[in-house]
């Protein structure tokens, strides 16, 4: 099987039902006429005005930065609270796994396709949970977004403007946090959880180095060099990755109780009628 065969099975999927439309869950009618009003910033043009009641918070950050660990804690504070959120993460949709994991056994996958793929991916998600859901005045939590694809496969060489180009009907997050830790670090924090590196994740089909560790010291720091340039014109909010966890947290609660207003998206009071 090549890339067209990869990328042709995924086209195949399409067809299939990757789960129940999350629009119909937000009592909201089918909003993906929406999708192309929120567009990501481009040099030259104005911010598209919000086309939705909801919130989006998004995490960033290299492998080891911590990024999850804190997104998951800030998900488990809200839940508690009772908020209404919907919790996403990066290359999850049922539509092109299949296609995505045969291309990695096979080693088949080349900068493109790899980065087209994970752009079906974030589409099938943006319109089937994201834009739902923001649309249904839902807080959403996205651990990666359209920022590890600018980072990632800017790395393993696609052209920015193409990247932006391709994700450009993605809805600007109202928060971007950027976790940020030395190269070492989260290097290390990487290599002594796990057992094996694989193959992609490794940066090995670039070429950097025959050693499985130092190809993904050098992959992952191409990726930090790629999110630095982002942090003033994505508007990151960037937090030291080395920090201990329960300050990283507080710092997150803070920010996020700040800039959004989250009784907007606290549990809904329904009041009986008195006879």
């Amino acid at each position: 099987m090549d890339n067209q065969e990869i990328l042709k099975d995924a086209g195949k999927e399409t067809g299939k039902e990757a789960g129940k439309d999350a629009w119909k869950d937000a009592g909201k009618k089918d909003p993906r006429v929406e999708v192309g009003k929120s567009t990501l910033p481009q040099p030259g043009r104005p911010v598209p005005s919000r086309a939705y009641p909801g919130a989006l918070i998004v995490v960033e950050g290299t492998d080891g930065s911590g990024k999850s660990t804190q997104l998951y804690l800030l998900k488990r504070w809200l839940e508690i609270g009772g908020y209404r959120l919907h919790f996403t993460e990066w290359n999850s949709s049922p539509l092109v796994k299949s296609a995505t994991r045969r291309g990695k056994q096979r080693r088949l996958l080349t900068p493109t396709t790899f980065s087209l793929l994970h752009a079906a991916d974030f589409a099938d998600r943006c319109e089937r949970q994201i834009m739902p859901l923001l649309q249904g005045d839902y807080l959403v939590l996205a651990d990666r977004y359209i920022y590890t694809a600018f980072a990632r496969d800017a790395a393993r060489g696609c052209p920015p403007r193409w990247l932006r180009n391709l994700y450009r009907f993605a809805p600007i997050p109202d928060i971007t946090f950027y976790f940020r830790a030395p190269l070492d670090v989260a290097v290390h924090r990487i290599l002594s959880g796990r057992p094996k590196l694989k193959y992609y994740e490794a940066g090995m089909d670039l070429g950097l180095s025959y050693d499985r560790a130092e190809s993904f010291r050098l992959f992952q720091a191409r990726i930090l060099e790629g999110y630095d340039k982002m942090v003033d014109t994505d508007n990151f909010v960037v937090l030291d990755g080395t920090l201990p966890v329960n300050k990283l947290q507080k710092q997150m609660r803070d920010i996020v109780s700040s800039k959004i207003d989250l009784k907007r998206f606290a549990p809904r009071v329904h009041v009986q009628e008195q006879e």
